[in-house]
């Protein structure tokens, strides 16, 4: 079986091979799968190509320009070319610059063959090439976790019909963008499983993840690919929405995690972050983003010590981490025979900072450990950075809500979080913001469950929103979040009447949010009251499942539901009923691949990793999922 990293290269091969001499243009999705798994746009340029540039390009007259460069093109889009990117295609071929091309996508062309397309926007003359992609642009972070960014707006509805009931959704009853959306997914979930070898079983647990589990099993190409397989696994689709509250949660002691969380995000990318490289350089600025300096990144796929550290923040606590991030810079600086003091004890951001400086004027120990150094950097300011006090912070409260959930009706948990509300000018440092009080309503009402309503309830809402949308009001400048809640750009547009419609509509998803569960019987829960001995505390969703799934007893699913693929399995599961005929359990293969519908966070593949190895040993877990979460909403 094919590992992640090594299908990530292989998607590139086809790129590669006719790079040279042309320019070659990717969509975001597709540059993002790039930098983390294809070597980067270096290994295009060693490939011969003339230059990497955006698609869609920013203006049709720089388009035109790029595309002049060279008669020849290569274009690489994530999905089919269909919309936005069949646009975008055709507005770089209609200059008339390009005369051959080749077009490396996934599934069906907009309008017929792709190639007839390509050939019409061209003009007379033109000779163009399609290549339907093997093996998706995933985005390797690490061995065992696969994303996959041009699935990333694929988000399950907050609160979910009851299962199996009349209102239980197919492919065909979601909206039509969904739908596009769900069959490209699929596509490419078969395109993955097929270059790994595998015969999947497909089980889920939520009602998005029931329409993809139940194409996947059904469509056709998949059921000849499985025929054909050789490696058997389980591919548990499971609902985000059902439990947010591990998704906007501060319980991991992980610094990939804060680092993906209180960094800003690399432009046009959805997980990497940009690392401040003014600390390598002689530059004198009071300007902290420095934006004449290139940031630097996490991704460093062609550097085999960043990738080994890089594992080790995915994969240790926090502590453990830190100090594997000063070993290795040791280590590094003792290579270049840098005038290195080791001390032991803990590690601080400010001797990270010192080792740091020992390469500042050695361009040749720089240039030998950049991806080193980049990750490093990205630790420094990480623990600097003050979001991560407040993490602690949130942490205290969150353990704090849990308490008073199992002690309290919501009302009086509304009423606590109603006094720490304030306004902006009257707000400190560690006080919440806006957008920390909307992360803690996700939390509060994904963990609580079903709530019983009523007036006192009402009232206790009613106050909350009152006090939320008049400190939204008071905002001196909306962050990108409130503006896009509020449909407000700025705080002049931002009327009181607009944040109180936006905060109606919050509290609307949130109650939403609060019945995800409902329908299930095994796991309705992920509050653990606690007694006189324990407190109380979070029980993660997917922790429940994976323990289940790996339960030595191996009891029927009660809510993971198997999607069959065709007569046989109906007829098994049919039978199960009358006679004893052991019905599919995900637990059954040596693969276990779980895809959390609407993001995963670092700290859950840690977990189902440790879980699996400590119940069920030989057992191999691979994550897949559309983005990252981390803290925020």
């Amino acid at each position: 079986m094919a590992a992640l990293p090594r299908l990530c290269r292989q998607a590139w091969e086809p790129v590669l091979a006719r790079a040279r001499g042309a320019v070659v243009f990717l969509d975001a999705a597709a540059a993002e799968a790039l930098h983390w798994g294809g070597g980067g746009a270096g290994e295009l340029l060693a490939a011969g190509a003339l230059a990497v540039k955006p698609l869609p390009p920013s203006e049709g007259a720089a388009a035109a320009a790029a595309a002049a460069a060279s008669p020849r093109a290569v274009f690489v889009l994530s999905g089919p070319l269909r919309g936005w990117a069949a646009a975008a295609v055709r507005a770089v071929l209609e200059t008339g610059s390009v005369r051959c091309c080749a077009l490396l996508c996934a599934g069906e062309a907009e309008g017929g063959e792709p190639e007839e397309s390509l050939r019409r926007w061209m003009g007379p003359g033109g000779r163009a090439e399609a290549v339907l992609r093997g093996a998706p642009l995933l985005v390797p972070l690490t061995a065992e976790l696969g994303l996959l960014p041009a699935s990333a707006g694929i988000v399950p509805p907050a609160g979910g019909p009851r299962q199996g009931g009349p209102g239980e959704p197919g492919l065909g009853a979601l909206p039509g963008e969904l739908r596009a959306a769900v069959r490209v997914l699929v596509g490419e979930l078969d395109a993955l499983l097929g270059a790994m070898g595998l015969r999947e079983e497909c089980f889920a647990l939520g009602s998005l993840s029931r329409v993809l589990a139940a194409e996947l099993a059904s469509c056709a190409p998949a059921r000849n690919r499985r025929r054909m397989a050789t490696h058997r696994a389980a591919v548990v689709f499971v609902d985000r929405t059902l439990d947010l509250a591990g998704a906007v949660g501060h319980h991991g002691d992980n610094l990939a995690e804060k680092i993906l969380s209180v960094l800003p995000k690399l432009p046009g990318h959805k997980t990497d972050v940009m690392v401040n490289m003014v600390e390598l350089t002689a530059l004198q600025t009071p300007d902290e983003a420095c934006s004449i300096i290139a940031p630097g990144c996490l991704a460093q796929p062609n550097d085999p010590a960043a990738k080994a550290l890089w594992e080790s923040f995915m994969n240790l606590k926090q502590k453990e981490a830190v100090m594997e991030a000063r070993r290795h810079l040791v280590e590094a600086a003792s290579r270049e025979n840098l005038p290195i003091k080791m001390s032991m004890g803990r590690v601080t951001p400010e001797q990270l900072s010192s080792y740091i400086q020992l390469f500042k004027n050695n361009l040749k120990a720089l240039e030998n450990h950049c991806g080193l150094l980049q990750l490093v950097l990205a630790t420094v300011q990480t623990l600097k950075h003050p979001q991560i006090s407040k993490w602690d912070n949130f942490l205290a409260f969150e353990r704090l809500l849990l308490q008073s959930i199992g002690e309290s009706e919501m009302p009086n948990v509304l009423n606590q979080l109603l006094t720490m509300i304030k306004p902006y000018n009257e707000r400190m440092p560690d006080d919440y913001t806006c957008e920390d009080f909307l992360v803690l309503l996700v939390y509060m009402y994904s963990v609580v469950g079903e709530i019983k309503g009523g007036k006192e309830l009402d009232k206790a809402e009613e106050e909350v929103k009152k006090a939320l949308a008049k400190a939204i009001c008071d905002e001196a400048a909306p962050s990108p979040l409130l503006q896009k809640i509020t449909g407000c750009d700025s705080a002049q547009n931002l009327t009181s009447q607009k944040a109180t419609d936006a905060v109606d509509k919050i509290f609307k998803t949130l109650r939403d949010i609060s019945r995800a569960r409902m329908h299930m019987k095994q796991f309705n829960s992920i509050h653990n009251p606690g007694s006189n001995t324990h407190q109380a505390s979070y029980k993660p969703l997917l922790k429940q499942v994976v323990e289940e799934i790996c339960n030595p007893d191996r009891p029927d699913p009660v809510d993971i539901e198997h999607m069959s693929s065709g007569l046989t399995d109906l007829l098994k599961t049919g039978f199960s009923m009358f006679m004893k005929v052991n019905r599919p359990h995900p637990g059954d293969h040596p693969l276990l691949i779980i895809f959390m519908v609407g993001g995963v966070t670092v700290s859950e593949v840690k977990m189902v990793k440790d879980l699996v190895a400590t119940r069920k040993p030989g057992t191999q877990t691979t994550h897949l999922g559309c983005m990252m979460k981390s803290g925020k909403i």
